[in-house]
């Protein structure tokens, strides 16, 4: 009997070591490899880094809360979510943000979510939207942040409930949903939509609110861009595809003004979020603001995400 239970017990420390082992094998922040392929050399196009820079949003989660300067990117916002509060971090060109990032550094964090020190970033941070980026354009958004002011501080820390609070098991998500696969238009698709979906599938991450998410957090799929709950547990975002309960019923024109000047077809102002959103498009060229428009209305028409 005693045998018996020595037996069992060494089988049980053997399966205790193999499940830790192939934990912490899996979740290996080197798996995440994507962003690591050699950044274009040449000169850095500010005027393209800042058009990242607005259709990314930056400022909307990045500049530090209640003051008015957007480029002011000391972070600290709290995001309220299910799994505890994220605070958004610091993304000035300070010791207490991005100084001393290398580009590739940059372009790992925003394609793989991985830190410099090479810990993985939660998915709060967008960069499964993120990783369909080029690196050419993750070097231009990089050099156009580095020229902003430095602004001291760190934000505080993430409030997370356990088992969220493991930072490490992070790793098997990304193996689920993140494919650090980089844009790439089909072959044959107009340069106009090819430019629409490029912003908002990248750096615009347009899915990332639009979309319902399922039980471990990622986006379905099956819905995407179809309105969901809003990820900060407040509200709804609504259904951007060209369906009736969507913008159907909208024109390329009329999406082309929202986004410029957050005015509706009904003669609403969009408000929130969104808000900031506009404040951010209506920067865009004329011609980004209407390719995105032209991409929209070319997505599979979906019925908004039942509201619970």
């Amino acid at each position: 009997m005693r045998d018996a239970l020595q037996k069992t017990a060494v089988v049980a420390a053997t399966l205790g070591i193999l499940a830790v082992f192939g934990f912490f094998l899996l979740t290996d922040p080197d798996l995440q490899g994507t962003g690591l392929e050699r950044v274009p050399g040449g000169e850095v196009d500010l005027a393209n880094g800042e058009t990242l820079f607005r259709a990314g949003g930056c400022a909307s989660c990045h500049a530090t809360p209640e003051q008015d300067d957007p480029l002011h990117l000391g972070g600290g916002l709290a995001l309220e979510t299910d799994y505890g509060t994220f605070r958004v971090p610091n993304l000035s060109p300070s010791r207490d943000g991005i100084f001393g990032w290398t580009t590739a550094q940059f372009v790992r964090a925003m394609r793989g979510g991985v830190s410099p020190e090479g810990e993985h970033y939660y998915p709060s941070f967008p960069y499964t939207s993120y990783t369909r980026m080029t690196a050419a354009d993750l070097r231009d958004l990089h050099g156009f942040l580095m020229t902003l002011e430095p602004v001291d501080g760190a934000a505080p820390d993430h409030d997370l409930r356990f088992p969220f609070s493991v930072r490490r098991g992070i790793g098997l998500w990304k193996l689920a949903y993140l494919d650090g696969e980089p844009f790439a238009a089909p072959e044959g698709m107009d340069p106009l939509l090819a430019r629409g979906a490029y912003l908002v599938e990248g750096p615009g991450h347009c899915a990332e609110c639009h979309s319902p998410r399922n039980a471990l957090g990622a986006i379905r799929e099956d819905a995407r861009f179809a309105g969901g709950p809003n990820p900060e547990g407040r509200g709804f975002i609504p259904n951007i595809t060209p369906h009736e309960t969507g913008i159907g019923g909208w024109s390329r024109a009329e999406i082309v003004e929202l986004l410029a000047s957050g005015f509706t077809p009904e003669f609403d102002v969009v408000g929130g979020q969104m808000a900031k959103v506009v404040d951010n498009t209506s920067e865009l060229s004329a011609e980004d603001r209407d390719a995105i428009a032209a991409y929209l209305l070319a997505l599979p028409p979906r019925p908004e995400t039942p509201r619970d």
